[in-house]
């Protein structure tokens, strides 16, 4: 499913109506129609209560206006609360204000502070509102007068219906812009934003229903989105089944480099999760004093006990063996508990520089990488990473408030500057691909929250590369499938306080009901 931005949905309107010749009242109808007919869907108990559009100025107003007009032609009672002087009102958008007058629709102009603190006991009288303020292309912070109105209307604790995207939110970040509407649901147009799927965005926009207004696909192609919603569909390679004469020898042979003292957990999770997900053979390198804890730990995963540093973490020493290692191996996965002692980061260097394996590099690999990252630029191997946004910040020497503020940026940049495929992890998972493409995670759930998750995520994502799945298809397929498993047993156990012991044993039945086509925490077809 392709998610755009808001420019990219503004020239795709401008297209549909300059060059296609819809004109845009037609669609801004479509649009209004289309969304009343999910608020009435999603909201089914609304005869009888007081309904109030919050409207501005523009076509977001526009599609307000036609909300209530559709309505007040089925029976409720609807006020539009116009936050501007009527005649600021332009185009499509004041003749569908006109229409109101025509139908006797209430229509109360609340231009500013002195109206607002007047209309403040009407308003609050008002038992639903829809949030037809702003729209999509805001960018710069809101203040003043609408900054009151939408605090107005979240304090009212009333459910709100936003139009387009909640108002305040940018729709290309997800991020808030000062002050944001917080929405129970959303009705957005033509194609979904980024910032529909990006928190905090997803959580103000609460149920999102895309609608349909008529953009034919030759004009999306020509916009060109390179962002996306994963889906199963973009990693179908990841499911097909082994063939019936498959062996342990045959579904590939995993190199795993982890581990040191009180971390030991980060390197059996990773092991064994590449298991979970179709590696016929782990190798499990550690340094040689936790050999026996390893093997106790990872009863599945073979161990190779390697020469250690002063500090217990694997020492500079291990480089050559570790090489004589890689033969016969189809993946290689770095970083889980690893350590970042001085003799640790020569070593991660070492192997790095002469592995000719596909790489899945996490944790303590991204720290022994940060500042000095332009070493993945001479790695002639697919790689991918796995960063935290404080691992993100410390790879591309910046802070963990920039790579939040516009995760996909973040990613995408990091991507196409260093050839790698990089998976941003948090609230809404941005995995980017060197040429450009990115894709956004729907699954997942806050009680993910929890040490050992990402292990979890290393392992499957390196699991499937050494089964011979393609490495940007391995990490759309880990991020995917492991956040679908933490849904599965975050509605088995408890939303919170689950381990990630138990996401990894949900790894198998995530692929068995993927590969039968069965989906049901994915909404249906019809809510995009």
């Amino acid at each position: 499913m392709n998610l755009v931005t808001a420019s990219q949905m503004q020239a795709m309107d401008r297209e549909t109506i300059d060059g296609f010749g819809i004109p845009g009242r037609v669609l801004m109808e479509i649009a209004g129609r289309g969304a009343t007919g999910f608020l009435l869907e999603r909201f089914p108990d609304l005869t009888g209560r007081r309904l109030a559009v919050a409207a501005g100025p523009g076509n977001n107003g526009g599609d307000g206006f036609v909300m209530a007009r559709c309505l007040a032609q089925r029976g409720f009672a609807v006020t539009v609360f116009l936050l501007c002087a009527p005649e600021r009102v332009q185009g499509d958008a004041a003749a569908n204000l006109d229409l109101l007058t025509a139908l006797s629709v209430p229509v109360v102009a609340v231009p500013d502070e002195a109206a607002l603190a007047a209309r403040r006991g009407e308003m609050a009288a008002c038992d639903f509102w829809i949030d037809a303020i702003l729209g999509t292309g805001l960018t710069s912070e809101v203040r003043g007068f609408y900054r009151s109105v939408i605090q107005f209307i979240n304090h009212s604790e009333r459910p709100v219906f936003a139009v387009d995207i909640p108002s305040g939110i940018n729709a290309d970040t997800g991020q808030p812009c000062g002050a944001c509407i917080r929405a129970q649901a959303t009705a957005t147009f033509g194609l979904a934003k980024t910032g529909h799927f990006l928190q905090p965005g997803a959580a103000f926009s609460g149920a999102l229903r895309v609608i349909d207004i008529g953009i034919p696909p030759h004009i999306v192609a020509k916009a060109h989105p390179r962002h996306y919603l994963l889906t199963p569909q973009a990693f179908a390679g990841a499911l097909a089944a082994r063939s019936a004469d498959a062996h342990k020898g045959t579904s590939g042979h995993l190199l795993v480099l982890a581990g040191t003292p009180g971390k030991t957990g980060a390197a059996a999770m990773t092991a064994l999760s590449a298991l979970r997900s179709g590696a016929g053979l782990v190798s499990l390198g550690v340094p040689a004093g936790l050999n026996a804890v390893l093997e106790t730990l990872a009863l599945e995963a073979m161990t190779v006990p390697l020469p250690a540093a002063a500090d217990g973490g694997l020492g500079s020493a291990a480089g050559e063996e570790i090489l004589g290692l890689l033969p016969g191996k189809k993946c290689l996965a770095l970083g889980p508990g690893l350590g970042t002692g001085a003799e640790t980061r020569a070593l991660v260097r070492q192997v790095l520089s002469a592995c000719r394996l596909p790489l899945v590099i996490d944790a303590d690999g991204l720290n022994c990488l940060a500042g000095e990252p332009d070493l993945l630029k001479s790695l002639d191997v697919p790689v991918i990473l796995t960063p935290h946004p404080g691992e993100m910040a410390r790879l591309n020497g910046g802070t963990v408030q920039a790579v939040q503020t516009d995760r996909i940026a973040c990613a995408r940049d990091f991507a196409r500057r260093f050839n790698v495929h990089l998976v941003l992890k948090g609230a809404g998972t941005v995995v980017a691909h060197p040429e450009g493409a990115v894709y956004v995670n729907p699954t997942g759930n806050p009680g993910m929250a929890a040490g050992g998750m990402g292990d979890v995520l290393t392992g499957v994502i390196a699991g499937l590369v050494a089964r011979g799945v393609p490495p940007a298809e391995a990490a759309r397929a880990g991020v995917y499938v492991h956040g679908r498993a933490a849904d599965g047993v975050a509605r088995q156990v408890a939303p919170c306080g689950y381990l990630a012991s138990e996401v990894m044993a949900a790894i198998p039945r995530q692929f068995r009901e993927l590969a039968g086509g069965t989906d049901p925490t994915m909404p249906s077809a019809a809510a995009f």
